[in-house]
């Protein structure tokens, strides 16, 4: 009896892979594939400065990625529950305290104002993930076996319709998204260029080197928030008055913001965290006069640098609360890293030259429907190919023929 029942089980796990495999294959030979334009550096006589208007007063300090226990405890963090996120952020001193469940819209809190719907989109072997921000709902497409670059896009294009920000989540954590890929790769909004399993500051470059305005991230992406090592690593600030959502989140995709990668000595306890996040420097300013772009901090930092096309350094100030760079006509974007006594540094989002009226504007992919059709006769050649053969292997034909006739004649 119980050989029995396992062997209906094993048969009914055999038809679930099939399904599933039959239901992959489908979605890989349905993707689209895309024509990308040549992309370029930025250009034009203008200068964009996300940071107009900044106040220097209105910094919140925010996190768009830890996880929470979901699925059962399947996925990682299965051990933080939303009270103890919220309570341990808190007490960093943090404003804005977002979970990113994987495939997972967490609803702690959605009655207040101050609530922004996020998950991690992605069940790729390689980690080929999005941050969604101001979600309307899961997208349940993914490639989870491999991803080319059309692939990848195709991705981002389905998750656009439903969520207000796209963030490429750790690019170079196992190679999700390799370098050539931010050449190309089109209609995202921001770059998880920091947290505290992968920093991705050279696919940061490559995006900006392309003409891409795709502004910073950073998160701890916490899987343990009892963890220290794990809690106030990296963090985002936003320039906002407000903690509405909608002020959060159009001040974030503006790029009115950086990235902060907060110094922690080994052993640290959340006591000793606390007075170093309450204790970090202030933007004062950063300002764009002309063609000259000045930052000020509230204390020296031990170093400025300004770093433009291809992640090449152009200028350093040492010891000093104030730094200015004059853009020269090569340069197609400036960015700013800020480097403390203490080890914290700031990333700075990108002033980059434009013409016309949208800054960074740039040509989205577009579907090649004569290379997207072939790939899916091919693919339907394939399907019937592998039908055909199941059903010969599972139904083999009777032989028939004199042999078989004979048979017959002496039976009767």
């Amino acid at each position: 009896m119980l050989g029995r029942f396992f062997k209906i089980l094993f048969k009914l796990a055999g038809w679930l892979i099939l399904m599933l495999l039959v239901f992959f294959f489908v979605i890989y030979a349905i993707a689209p594939i895309y024509d990308f334009p040549d992309y370029k550096p930025f250009s034009g006589d203008k200068l964009y400065n996300p940071y107009r208007g900044m106040d220097s007063s209105a910094w919140k300090k925010g996190n768009f990625q830890v996880q929470s226990r979901a699925w059962l405890g399947i996925t990682n963090g299965r051990h933080n529950t939303n009270e103890a996120i919220q309570a341990i952020y808190r007490q960093l001193g943090y404003d804005i305290i977002v979970t990113s469940d994987y495939m997972k819209i967490n609803q702690f809190g959605e009655e207040s104002p101050e609530y922004i719907a996020t998950y991690e989109h992605g069940y790729s072997a390689r980690k080929t993930h999005q941050v969604c921000i101001g979600s309307d709902g899961i997208n349940w497409i993914d490639y989870p076996f491999y991803q080319n670059l059309h692939h990848k896009q195709h991705v981002i294009n389905m998750l656009r319709d439903d969520n207000e920000i796209i963030a490429l989540a750790h690019p170079d954590l196992r190679d999700g998204y390799v370098l050539d890929d931010l050449k190309y790769l089109t209609n995202y909004d921001l770059m998880e260029a920091m947290s505290q399993i992968r920093f991705s500051i050279q696919h940061w470059d490559m995006a900006l080197s392309h003409g891409h305005a795709a502004f910073i991230l950073g998160n701890d992406d916490a899987h343990d928030v009892f963890n220290p090592e794990e809690v106030g690593r990296v963090c985002t600030f936003i320039n906002t008055r407000s903690l509405d959502a909608d002020q959060v989140k159009r001040n974030l995709k503006s790029g009115n913001a950086f990235g902060a990668r907060v110094a922690m000595q080994p052993g640290e306890n959340f006591v000793e965290k606390a007075n170093v996040h309450n204790n970090l420097p202030v933007m004062k300013s950063i300002d764009l006069t002309g063609d000259t772009l000045t930052v000020t901090l509230s204390e020296p930092a031990a170093l400025i640098a300004f770093i433009g096309q291809g992640g090449t350094l152009r200028r350093t100030f040492s010891d000093t609360s104030r730094a200015s760079y004059i853009m020269r006509p090569n340069d197609t974007y400036i960015r700013t890293e800020i480097t403390f006594d203490n080890s914290t540094m700031y990333y700075l989002n990108p002033v980059f030259r434009y013409s016309g009226l949208v800054p960074g504007l740039q040509p989205p992919a577009t579907v090649n429907w004569v290379k997207t059709w072939i790939q899916r006769g091919v693919a339907l050649v394939i399907f019937i190919m592998l039908l055909l053969i199941v059903i010969r292997i599972r139904h083999p034909r009777k032989r028939k023929g004199r042999m078989g006739r004979r048979t017959y004649y002496y039976q009767s």
